[in-house]
Parts: structure tokens; sequence; C-alpha cells
């Protein structure tokens, strides 16, 4: 028999189904059909390397939801899901990037089968797991049903964690941590860049001693010199030279919860427009965590950070942060807020945000971010404790 591995009791499953179901309700919708990877573990815990391929949980008004996937993957969600073998249904590999069929054929044969095809259907539209030839699809297959965006529903649930996300955070927070033990005690001038990345990807899978990392949604971002002057880019073979800046953009993980960190070493004393940039990235974190407050606006903590960059002389008006927590490649994010002048979205206990301050400028970069826990009074908390400053290393 199966032995179910649910990083969440049921009652929090429950909880979950039944927040949907009112988000649904209140946009009109009969039926949802989930497919973003993040959303379908939060609502049923299920955990694969599948997503590549087309899935989804279908959640009506009533009775447990339907997990919908390829068929060598049927057993992971009994593996890993509350759902009863009745709810797991799969689809044959021919469907499996063929030219000739498209599994959406299938999920709309099975809706159709229950009796849902001529309501309102909530579909993720802006999701990178539903492409345009399956919403086609989809319409082909249930010609009576009436499509409406669920974009961002589940995600914008997902936005206060309990207390349970918030333990599996903290233990990201501390592989993390162990991950710049490994960069500060490694990098040195001629080491390669793949050896350094080899060393610290080894020690956010072993973790700690008592529990042990899972595999982040972004690769490590780990830019160079010139390289540094923009924000995504990854790794090569160079070696670490003298003179050059370094800034890591990684993530401890644990049970698929990230807790993101950036920090920057410069091999040789950094110069004075370096300098300046960190003073003015230290004091502009402070700034934005004092103001990162349960009630406060997620655009506060955005102007608390910009009126220290003003006061600096440092021009910068991007996105400096945003929700956090469970996620899948190609995104950690949640999609949901970010601060920015704009957003005007309150702040709430159980909130979690990477607060990603990063200066990019022609021919170099500093990035110093924390990822921060609203808390139900008081300033954010960081959730992970590595010193901010630049690691200068001779």
């Amino acid at each position: 028999m199966l032995q179910r591995a649910l990083p969440f009791g049921l009652e929090e499953y429950a909880d979950r189904l039944a927040r949907t179901r009112a988000s649904m309700a209140a946009r009109g919708m009969d039926l949802l059909i989930v497919v973003d990877p993040a959303n379908m573990a939060w609502l049923t815990g299920y955990d694969g390397w599948s997503f590549y391929v087309h899935q989804g949980v279908i959640v009506p008004m009533d009775g447990d939801p339907i997990w919908w996937g390829r068929g060598i993957d049927e057993n992971g969600a009994r593996l890993t899901t509350w759902l009863a073998d009745d709810n797991i249904r799969a689809y044959a590999d021919d469907f499996v990037q063929s030219r000739e069929r498209h599994p959406m054929e299938d999920l709309s044969r099975l809706i159709a089968a229950e009796g849902w095809d001529k309501g309102r259907i909530g579909v993720e539209m802006d999701c990178f797991q539903f492409p345009a030839a399956a919403f086609a699809a989809l319409r082909r297959g249930l010609p009576d049903a009436r499509f409406v965006d669920a974009g961002g529903l589940v995600n914008w649930l997902r936005s206060i964690k309990s207390a349970q996300e918030i333990a599996f955070m903290r233990k990201a927070a501390r592989i993390v941590e162990s991950m710049y033990d490994v960069i500060f005690a490694r990098a040195r001038p001629g080491l390669r860049k793949n050896e350094l990345v080899g060393d610290l990807v080894r020690a956010g899978i072993v973790g700690t001693d008592a529990f042990g990392g899972d595999y982040p949604a972004i690769a490590p971002i780990v830019p160079s010199g010139e390289e540094a002057s923009t924000s995504h880019l990854t790794w090569n073979d160079k070696p670490l030279r003298k003179g050059e800046a370094t800034y890591f953009e990684i993530a401890g993980c644990h049970r698929r919860y990230h807790a993101p960190l950036c920090r920057t070493i410069h091999l040789g004393k950094p110069p004075a427009h370096v300098l300046n940039a960190e003073a003015a990235l230290l004091d502009g974190l402070a700034a934005g965590i004092e103001a990162a407050r349960a009630g406060n606006r997620a655009c506060d903590v955005a102007a608390a950070l910009f009126a220290v960059f003003e006061r600096a002389g440092i021009a910068k008006d991007s996105r400096c942060g945003y929700s956090v927590g469970l996620g899948y490649p190609p995104d950690w994010g949640e999609r949901t807020i970010s601060f920015r002048r704009s957003d005007e979205t309150e702040l709430k206990p159980g909130m979690t945000f990477h607060f990603m301050p990063g200066i990019w400028a022609d021919g170099w970069g500093v990035a110093i971010t924390e990822t921060i826990l609203i808390r139900e009074t008081g300033a954010a908390e960081p959730l992970a404790d590595v010193p901010r400053a630049i690691c200068v290393i001779d």
C-alpha cells in the first residue's frame, strides 16, 4: 500500500479548499482548473517534476477535487496528495507532445462526463503552464462552457502563510545561511565560478543535520564584474577575479518553500562607488524593513527604500520586492504583491516577501536582500541571519 507523505494536516487542506471555493463563488465560477504546480501543491499536496507536461487539479463547488495528469505520474499523485484513488485520473501517454491530439481533449471529456461542461469554468490564463494551444483545445472540447480568467485566484489565497508554512520557510532560511557559509569560506581569486556554485548547490541540498534541502525554483544567479550590471545571469566557468564584485541570488528551499537571499562579495578593496552603493542598500533595507508593518502598504516599503536612494543620489524606481513562498520552476515568487510605488496592497501578519533592492549600473552591480515576515506587531522579521555588508576577500 502506498504511504502518503503530506506536508500539512488534512484540516489545513480543507481550509484552503473552502477559501478557494469562496473565491470561486465571488467570481461566479462553477468549476476551477488549476495548472500552476505551486497552486496544485497548495491545494492537494501534489509534488512532482511533471509540470513539463499538461496536468491540473479540477475544483468543483462540491465534492473533492480531481488530480488529472499523465499516466506515469498517477502513482506520484497517490503518494503525495490527500485525494482518494477515485479522484486521481490519468490520460494515455500517446497524448504527450503529440501533433495529432492534445491532453486537453482528454480533460474536456472528463469534465463533460462529470456534468460540468455547461457552467462557468475558471482557467489560469496568465500561467506558465497554460499555453494558447491548451486553451484552444479546451474551447474546442467544451463548446457549451463559458471560460473566465481565474488568474491569481489561488495565488492570492497563498499570500498569508500558516504556522506550518512559516516553519518551512524558517528551515529554508537556515539552509541559505549554510550556503553563504560555503561562499564566504571558498570564494577566492582564481576559483572557477562553476566550482563555487557546485559547492553552494550541494550545501543547499544537504541542508542541515536536522533536515534536508530541496531544489529551488530558480537556478543560482551569480554574475561578476560587468556581468553584475544586469539582474538574471547565472554562472559560467570563468575564474573569480581580483577587483570584481560578485553578487549571489540564491535560496534555501525546504518542502518547496523558499527563503531567497542576496549578498555581494568583492575580491580586493571595493572602489568608492561600490561602497556608496553598499551604504545606500544597507540604509534602504533597514528603512524598508521598518516600514514593513501590518497595516502599512506594499508601496510604503518601496517609498522608504527609494527615499534613502534619492538622498544618496541613486536613481531607481523598479520593483524592489515580491511575495514569496511555495514555488516550482521557473519562479519562487507568488506573482501577487510587489514592493513598488503603485501597489497599495495592505500588509498583513503572515505575509512573506523577498525584499530585493539591487543596484545595477554600467559595468558593475551590488545586491543585498532579505526574506521578511510581516509580524502581528512591529517591523518585519528577516528570516535569515547572514551579515549584510559586502564580504571583502583578498
